[in-house]
């Protein structure tokens, strides 16, 4: 079964030699030039994503609007973005060992906001790339206000913390 990567993870394109990419720095954030106001009522948070370049020559790279789907809560509902205040990728030569980051704003309900699904479509040198989902939260450790006990249990970066943890004190046994 195929499993979405965890914020902050890297993972690699095996059509381009050398090309990963992440999804990292999902956190609480108010944007740089001021609130939408189709955002009255929501809280903003913030994501990065980050290529890189470890192959032997330069890529193209555009990551734009519309290559980035950001989905919140147990439902999957769009987040607003607020493309306004994001910075993107557009036809960027990414370099060997370089890297070029998009900084995305984008706004939902704050009880939501302990699952969020990030999925990205890069397009390098013209083609397009496989889309890769990402999945996080803000304040997962804390637990959503007003969730069902067992919501925060079944999620993935809880599940994630748990093996890494039972990993950890089978070492030391």
């Amino acid at each position: 079964m195929y499993e979405p990567n965890v914020v902050g993870d890297w993972q690699e394109y095996d059509e381009h030699a050398g090309l990963r990419v992440r999804v990292h720095r999902l956190e609480l954030a108010e944007p740089p030039r001021g609130r939408d106001d189709a955002a009255d009522g929501l809280t903003y948070f913030s994501l990065r994503v980050t290529v890189e370049n470890r192959g032997s020559r330069h890529l193209g790279i555009h990551l734009e609007d519309g290559q980035i789907d950001v989905r919140i809560g147990p439902d999957g509902e769009s987040a607003f973005l607020d493309w306004r205040n994001s910075q993107f990728i557009e036809g960027f030569d990414v370099y060997p060992l370089r890297r070029a980051t998009a900084v995305l704003y984008a706004a939902g309900a704050e009880t939501s906001l302990s699952l969020v699904d990030v999925q990205v479509q890069l397009r390098v040198e013209e083609e397009w790339a496989d889309r890769r989902l990402w999945s996080g939260g803000i304040g997962a450790h804390e637990g959503p206000a007003g969730a069902q006990p067992g919501a925060l249990r079944d999620s993935l970066a809880h599940q994630v913390s748990v093996f890494l943890q039972d990993q950890a004190g089978e070492g030391t046994a």
